[in-house]
């Protein structure tokens, strides 16, 4: 076994600007997920068959789930049958059905608004599981995110309704600590992103597919426009999405991969605008640039306070893989043993064997 080597985290750069554009490239890759997902309602309501939300979870989820899993061609071993199960339950099969739940219950203003407590959710999520210590900086963000997505979808003459506002709250609350145990865990050594995904669609899958047929019976006779929503949402809206979200996860840190989910109502109102010829107001301008602004905090990496400005780590000497920047304002206290790190709001803590 080599030695114990350390290497600059606070006080110096490791990587230098190519590690900040790494970055930012894949925090924009990890934002086209929720931009993605922002154009669902629309294909959902414009080509998708009505009433029927538990079949369209389980189309949504398994075929994708089933087809990165013969491209990756790797399942799970020892306690990660576990893992994959908890984890494709809370990120899929339990939060797919409750959002429909609420969706069918709650105007899209409503429900947006209700889902743009998420970074604030995670944050709390992180410190209780991860021991990551929100800064103020993040909490005024995760605040001023819910304020401008209030302001972008809300509409006064909204009606609320107490089982689709149970059914959003449950959903977002079950994606939050999602989104934080996926950063937890990681991978195991030698698996994709790609696998992991399809691990945990495949799992959500395959308890929404005898759920609808409970729920909702037979699927009935698809149109040709059925099928290309469906192929849509199926390749892009899930699959690609998802690898893309749980990278952002496994690479940035929990924290400012879920601030990324304020560009989701920021996309749908745009396609709107678009497809449905609708307009802004001033206050859904101002809304917008809010929910943006806070979007952009929430990647802005701080610095820990009180942290030595090194990484301890066995095996040979550090790397700029071993660095773990404090993002969206968290930080972690150092958990003791031979191995400290300093790392992101949703931060690892643990191995992902």
């Amino acid at each position: 076994m080599g030695g114990v080597a350390m290497g600059k985290v606070g006080g110096g750069k490791v990587g230098g600007g190519k590690a900040s554009a790494g970055r930012m490239g894949v925090a924009a890759a990890a934002a086209l997920a929720p931009a993605m997902w922002g154009t669902t309602y629309l294909v959902t309501t414009e080509l998708l068959p009505d009433g029927r939300p538990m079949l369209l979870a389980a189309l949504r989820a398994l075929p994708a789930g089933l087809l990165l899993l013969l491209l990756g061609r790797k399942l799970p071993r020892g306690r990660w049958w576990g893992r994959a199960a908890i984890l494709g339950m809370l990120n899929i099969g339990f939060f797919f059905p409750l959002i429909f739940v609420g969706a069918y219950h709650l105007p899209g203003g409503v429900a947006a608004t209700i889902g743009a407590i998420q970074p604030l959710l995670v944050i709390g999520f992180s410190a209780m599981i991860l021991g990551a210590r929100p800064s103020r900086r993040a909490v005024i963000a995760g605040l001023v995110g819910v304020v401008g997505v209030g302001l972008l979808v809300l509409k006064g003459s909204a009606k609320l309704d107490g089982v689709g506002i149970a059914a959003m709250l449950t959903a977002i609350v079950i994606m939050a600590l999602g989104t934080v145990l996926t950063r937890k865990w990681g991978k195991p050594e030698g698996v994709t992103m790609l696998d992991l995904t399809a691990w945990q669609l495949t799992a959500g899958g395959l308890f929404l597919a005898p759920l609808a047929l409970v729920t909702e019976g037979a699927p009935p006779a698809f149109t040709g426009e059925n099928w290309i929503g469906f192929a849509y949402l199926g390749l892009f809206g899930t699959a690609l999405a998802y690898v893309l979200w749980f990278r952002g996860i496994d690479r940035l840190g929990a924290g400012p991969v879920s601030f990324l989910s304020l560009v989701n109502p920021a996309v749908a109102t745009l396609g709107g605008i678009v497809v449905l010829s609708q307009t802004l107001t001033v206050w859904q301008i101002l809304g917008l640039l809010l929910a943006l602004g806070a979007m952009f905090a929430g990647q802005a990496p701080g610095k820990p306070k009180g942290e030595p400005s090194t990484v301890v780590r066995q095996g040979g000497p550090a790397t700029a893989a071993d660095t773990r920047e404090v993002a969206a304002g968290a930080e972690d206290e150092p958990s003791g043993g031979p191995r400290r790190e300093v790392v992101a709001a949703g931060g690892r803590g643990g191995s992902g064997d």
